[in-house]
């Protein structure tokens, strides 16, 4: 298939709000795919190639003599080609060898393409293909049932992989598909809820658990090897060998488990968030932290040779206590409000951030935000986007201070489909040490300049606490933070899963 084609159906995703016309505009791409370009074309689709990030800044594409081509003649097949050729440009001479690679292409591109590979190259393509789009696509163009199609994404963690499957071999074979150790699965999500009254009114009967102020990890055991998982399913076992050793020490052969990684102090209360993220950084950031990280697990999706996916969640975690004992987060089974605020002020006072609240019926629905899981949080925090940084003043001299933060917005109601829309600034809850990490990592990011202003690539989710929301017009969304402070820096997260401006409006009073 020419890239022209594919380019041409992005676009189209892009230019309408119509779901519809979106999933029908992929569904026939997809069904005039041949098979060995399944796979490339749906990571290009959603912005995400197989081979991940490759590490091409924008100065690099910036001066490429690109566009200039007056017929297209690329095919998918030779992007995949050349993302394989500049990631595999390694060591003495592999920036001339990828500037080579790179002008060799581009200057075979249209237009049009030259302008859609700086924007997959650099991880800016947003144009509405969402996975939750492409998998209604996957499913009209093998004409398959949805929910299959959801099932083998979330098994498998891949949605090319799950294309391919689907497009050539069918129905069978993504009913074939199965949890299995070692094998990262998506993580199932909670929506949020005021108080525990009201969460317990939309779940019914339901496990309320103390809520971590940890980092989300999947952890895998088969015999002796035993794998860790970030919540983006990134390997990060070589970081976490204390969780690692107690893994080993559990009475089952076979297991995956869903958990928090956190670091504790002498006294039992939780080291601060940050501290706890510099484990998943890199290896300088993690020498520096020098903290070592305990696991405490709140599910079991298997144990030996039964899968529990489907099992409610009352007899996973029955499973749970039985294999992790002491590792097993707090929890309490009940339909009392009473009895829940309890737990929740019981985990406040050992200095977590709330608590879940989880219908006892439960099956495991990995990557579903839906309400059979609730979280609690009395100090409301919002997961967005930094869209740019200023340079500080005074005491801040030198350093990247005052973030631009965004929320998405996946209905394009404030802008194109798929972006991100401003809410607000802070340059509060900055140490010293992470004033220096966000300067080094947004320098690095940078696409351009306004005077003090750095403009970034939006790819870095940090958490910020705040007091509320109020309406403005400063912003296109119409809110503003109100005295909002940086509780940590999110690597575990993409801007994918970053809140929503609905989330943001949702906190107007």
């Amino acid at each position: 298939m020419l890239l022209a084609d594919l380019v041409a159906t992005s676009a189209a995703v892009a230019g309408t709000r119509s779901r519809l016309a979106k999933v029908a505009a992929l569904a026939d791409l997809l069904a005039a795919l041949a098979p060995g370009e399944i796979r490339p074309a749906v990571g290009f689709l959603i912005g995400d190639p197989s081979q991940g990030r490759v590490g091409i800044g924008w100065a690099t594409l910036r001066d490429l003599d690109a566009g200039r081509a007056p017929d297209p003649t690329l095919t998918v097949a030779d992007i995949d080609a050349l993302i394989d050729g500049v990631r595999a440009a390694t060591g003495s001479g592999s920036a001339a060898a990828r500037r080579r690679i790179l002008t060799d292409a581009f200057a075979r591109a249209t237009e049009a393409e030259a302008d859609f590979l700086r924007r997959l190259l650099l991880g800016e393509l947003r144009q509405g293909a969402l996975a939750g789009i492409m998998t209604d696509a996957i499913a009209r163009a093998a004409h398959v049932p949805i929910a299959i199609v959801r099932r083998a994404a979330m098994l498998s963690g891949d949605l090319r992989v799950t294309a391919e499957l689907a497009l050539t071999e069918g129905e069978n074979a993504l009913a074939a598909v199965r949890l299995e150790p070692l094998r990262p699965i998506l993580p199932m999500l909670a929506s949020t809820s005021d108080d525990v009254a009201g969460a317990l009114a939309a779940t019914g009967p339901a496990s309320v658990e103390w809520k971590l102020d940890g980092a989300r990890i999947q952890v895998h055991r088969a015999g002796d090897e035993v794998r860790i998982y970030t919540r983006n399913l990134n390997d990060v076992t070589d970081r976490l060998p204390d969780i690692v050793a107690a893994v080993r020490t559990f009475p089952a052969h076979t297991l995956v488990l869903d958990g928090e990684a956190i670091g504790l102090a002498d006294d039992e209360r939780p080291q601060r968030f940050q501290d706890t993220m510099s484990t998943f950084g890199t290896q300088a950031e993690v020498d520096a932290a020098g903290i070592p990280l305990s696991a405490f697990f709140f599910d079991c999706l298997r144990v030996d040779d039964t899968d529990l996916l489907e099992r409610p969640l009352s007899e996973r975690l029955d499973v749970l206590a039985r294999v992790a004992g002491v590792r097993v987060i707090p929890s309490v089974r009940t339909d009392d409000p009473g009895v829940a605020a309890v737990v929740l002020d019981d985990a406040l006072a050992a200095g977590h951030e709330g608590v879940m609240v989880k219908a006892l019926s439960s099956p495991y629905e990995a990557s579903r935000r839906g309400g059979a899981w609730r979280k609690v949080k009395p100090v409301r925090t919002l997961d967005l986007v930094v869209l740019a940084v200023e340079w500080g003043s005074g005491r801040r001299q030198g350093w990247l201070s005052n973030l631009h933060l965004g929320a998405r917005d996946p209905g394009g109601a404030f802008g194109p489909e798929g972006g991100l829309v401003m809410v607000g600034k802070t340059f509060k809850g900055l140490t010293d040490a992470l004033l220096t990490w966000q300067t080094e990592r947004f320098l690095e990011l940078e696409v351009s300049r306004d005077g003090h202003v750095v403009h970034v690539r939006p790819e870095q989710v940090v958490e910020i606490a705040l007091d509320g929301v109020q309406a403005s017009r400063r912003y296109a969304g119409g809110v503003a933070l109100r005295f909002a402070r940086v509780r940590g820096y999110r690597p575990d997260k993409s801007p994918a899963d970053a809140d929503t401006i609905d989330a943001v409006r949702a906190l107007l009073p």
